[in-house]
């Protein structure tokens, strides 16, 4: 069946699918199958029961949960309403969650005590009560401890089976000017801005995806196993039911559990990282280890697997370089899959909207670039957000005159159409008047066999700003600093050999929805200490 009309909200994306193919599989998780009209079904009851709990159109409803199906039938529930679904990271504690519900006004907070051992109420009860104070209830999912902390018992818990009961609501404030999500950037050095999207950019960047993807295909079926909270699986979730497919969502992010997900269900996408590829390669043998995988988008984290998509090739399994961010939706672009495997593993590749537009231009003289320039990506098209919720200044800042969202990204135009994603402007190294991608440098130090992974960063020194790299060892393995350098000095310009090279046990991160990130700034604090700058 071909893909619906084109959705004005995100309501309708459901409801047309629940209308035209009622009986069809939205949802897997575990032993359980979530038809298209369940998923109606069941998100208009906890419609009416987060109404009965005061939430309306405007209000903030923060979504605190694992990739469980109570997150997107609270998800639908909220778009029925005309609410806002802010997505909180299950990685994050006392002191984050205080931020986002406290800052963003969350009328209600939905957590699953159960999940993975982590105890959600206690989290909730370390949480400053002043952050606490507009939250009508606390929407919980699957059984609640036998001991609560006395934090918690102050404030109203309802059970999420409790909203299923409802009746269905007979409102409908969807719309597609009607805001519908906050996604939180993964701030580093200071609180995370929040990404405010409409229906409207939502549901039709959704459609459009699953256009350029082809999931209209009769076997789409995709793997949900990057967080719901962050924009690329929420993004791949949402783009696979509104083709009208099914969609596995993973829990666990455990290797062994998503091998056997994938030789039960046969998927024909997923998303993932390069670490949890090479992974699942080692664990799964065999020339073709995962035959129903038509593709996979990957993000390259680690410069110690910049091989990965041509490993992978040879068992089989295609892999390409998406593009996305809060700010403009995941999977915005996405390398073509007749690409040659050097150019689709990098990040980038065309846009999915037709009417999505990129450029790139000189971050010192504003002047726009051509094909193979690098310079700062800008991006157009209907998925970009609305702007940062309760920040004008910021979001007056992320915005060209014209309506380009600026993306802090360095990229290069290709003359195919496409572009390259290079790097964050914030990594990218200035050293002697050169824009350098520091994992040029990373993954050239990381050829020696001592090395198992590097981060390079750059710092001020009396004689200009200098690379100063940071490495880990493999097991009984030791730093030959002067070896390291003469290396570099061997096989790259001068001005990006590294300074200083210092071995170091784990590189700093933080988290955020879509995996750990390093904190280059903290590893720039270290040099300069180290240094004695």
């Amino acid at each position: 069946m071909p893909l619906a009309m084109p959705a004005a909200d995100v309501w309708i994306l459901l409801a047309e699918w629940a209308e035209q193919t009622p009986d069809a599989s939205a949802l897997l998780h575990g032993e359980r199958t979530i038809s298209f009209a369940d998923l109606y079904e069941q998100s208009l009851r906890a419609a009416q029961g987060l109404a009965d709990l005061g939430v309306g159109p405007g209000d903030r409803v923060a979504l605190w949960l694992p990739n469980i199906p109570a997150y997107p039938i609270l998800y639908f529930a909220c778009a029925r309403l005309g609410a806002i679904a802010v997505a909180v990271n299950t990685r994050y504690r006392a002191v984050e969650v205080a931020d986002i519900v406290g800052r963003s006004g969350a009328k209600l907070l939905a957590c699953a005590p159960g999940f993975r051992r982590i105890d959600f109420l206690s989290i909730v009860a370390e949480v400053a009560p002043a952050a606490l104070d507009r939250l009508a209830a606390i929407v919980v999912v699957g059984e609640e401890p036998a001991t609560l902390p006395p934090a918690i018992e102050r404030l109203r818990r309802v059970p999420f089976d409790r909203l299923l009961s409802r009746p269905r609501i007979g409102t409908n404030h969807a719309a597609a000017q009607a805001p519908c999500n906050i996604f939180t950037t993964s701030g580093t050095t200071s609180s995370p801005k929040f990404v405010l999207h409409r229906q409207g950019a939502i549901a039709a960047h959704a459609q459009q995806v699953a256009r350029a993807l082809a999931f209209d295909a009769p076997e789409t079926l995709t793997l949900s196993i990057l967080p719901l909270c962050g924009v690329f699986g929420f993004n791949q979730t949402l783009t696979t039911l509104a083709a009208g497919k099914p969609c596995v969502l993973v829990e666990s992010y455990e290797i062994e559990e998503i091998a056997r997900l994938i030789a039960q269900h046969r998927p024909s996408t997923l998303l993932g990282s390069d670490d949890m590829i090479a992974r699942l390669l080692e664990l799964v043998p065999g020339e073709r280890p995962f035959p129903s995988v038509k593709w996979m988008g990957y993000a390259g984290f680690n410069a110690a697997l910049e091989n990965i998509a041509e490993v992978a090739e040879t068992r089989g399994l295609i892999l390409r370089g998406p593009y996305g961010m809060s700010e403009v939706q995941a999977l915005y672009a996405i390398q073509p899959i007749d690409t040659p495997v050097a150019q689709r593993k990098k990040g980038g590749g065309i846009v999915s909207s037709p009417f999505a537009h990129v450029r790139v231009r000189d971050p010192e003289t504003g002047s726009l670039l051509g094909t193979g320039q690098p310079g700062v990506l800008e991006c157009a098209g209907p998925s970009v957000m609305v702007g940062y919720w309760g920040n004008e200044k910021a979001t007056a800042e992320a915005f060209t005159a014209d309506g380009y969202v600026r993306t802090g990204d360095l990229a290069q135009l290709e003359a195919d159409g496409s572009f390259t994603f290079l790097s964050r402007m914030g990594d990218v190294l200035r050293l002697s008047g050169f824009l350098v991608n520091p994992l040029e440098i990373e993954t050239h130090i990381q050829k020696l066999l001592a090395i198992a992974g590097c981060q390079t960063i750059a710092v001020p020194r009396p004689d200009g700003v200098r690379a100063v790299s940071f490495v880990m060892l493999k097991p009984g393995a030791a730093l030959d600093e002067a070896e390291v350098i003469a290396h570099c000095r061997r096989g790259l310009a001068n001005y990006k050999v590294p300074l200083r090279v210092f071995a170091i046990d784990d590189f700093p991160k933080t988290p955020s929805p879509n995996g750990l990130k390093i904190q280059r700034t903290k590893l720039r604090e270290m040099a300069e200490t180290l240094m004695g700058s």
